[in-house]
């Protein structure tokens, strides 16, 4: 089958010397050019001081350097870096199953997505989410769901999949942490998107997240978007439209979302 399209694998580090070669193993690069499909991967490296670009370099990935600091801060820069028709993004401590890429895109392509999040919530692994986390990040997610009515299970997943064309239609806003929801309220409540249940393992390496501090700043980051994006007493609500996918996961759609938003 002949290359077409590109798939462009985001994926921010720093320090992740641990995580990173196994990461960069698990990308089925074979399966996707049988499915039609190239593979760019874009390392945006946040100051490493181990071998963490060593690792990337001797891989052939594309390494740029980002000494602004900020999870948000790295993938908007990732993705302004990124060539590919679709954008695909991971962590570099091999906690997201690399391997399910391909089968990711294709249901991106199967049911005309412009973007995949992925849950967590039900096949994490034994000490893949330490206590505080798992309550901080359903709490995080009821306010979502309450806040912006988004059929999300797992706001602050970090594995995505979605079209690099649906960038050219918004404007971010968050530099941390809360980048992470600020994409999915806006993917959920402006495209069409879906929510795919995957496994999640324990991280390789130093954690990053302070759990306190990128949690209150996550929430007051969703109260900021709601006022900055929608108005305080909407006069809509969204119509939703269910999708049935194998695997009894099942796509919130918005066929007919008559707002603009400009930023």
């Amino acid at each position: 089958m002949s290359i077409q399209k590109i798939v462009s694998i985001v994926i921010p580090v720093l320090n992740e010397e641990k995580g990173l070669q196994k990461v960069l193993d698990e990308i089925p690069k074979k399966r996707l050019e049988e499915i039609g499909y190239g593979c760019e991967i874009v390392i945006v490296d946040g100051g490493s001081t181990d071998r963490t670009r060593e690792i990337a370099y001797k891989n052939g990935a594309k390494v740029v350097l980002e000494p602004r600091r900020g999870y948000g801060r790295a993938y908007k820069t990732g993705f302004s870096h990124a060539s590919g028709d679709i954008i695909v993004t991971l962590d570099g401590d091999h906690s997201y199953p690399a391997y399910l890429i391909p089968k990711l895109v294709k249901m991106l392509e199967e049911y005309r997505l412009d973007f995949i999040s992925t849950n967590r919530m039900k096949k994490f692994t034994h000490k893949s989410f330490p206590w505080l986390h798992l309550v901080g990040n359903k709490m995080l997610t009821f306010i979502t769901r309450l806040l912006f009515r988004v059929n999300i299970n797992d706001s602050q997943s970090g594995m995505w999949v979605f079209r690099k064309s649906m960038l050219d239609k918004i404007d971010f806003i968050a530099d941390g942490m809360a980048f992470s929801e600020e994409i999915k309220v806006l993917a959920f409540r402006l495209f069409r998107a879906a929510e795919i249940s995957v496994p999640y393992r324990k991280r390789i390496g130093k954690q990053k997240l302070n759990t306190l501090v990128d949690g209150m700043k996550n929430t007051l980051h969703l109260f900021t978007l709601r006022w900055y994006f929608f108005p305080s007493k909407p006069s809509w609500l969204p119509t939703y439209m269910l999708i049935n996918l194998p695997e009894n996961n099942r796509i919130p759609i918005l066929p007919d979302l008559r707002r603009t938003i400009i930023c």
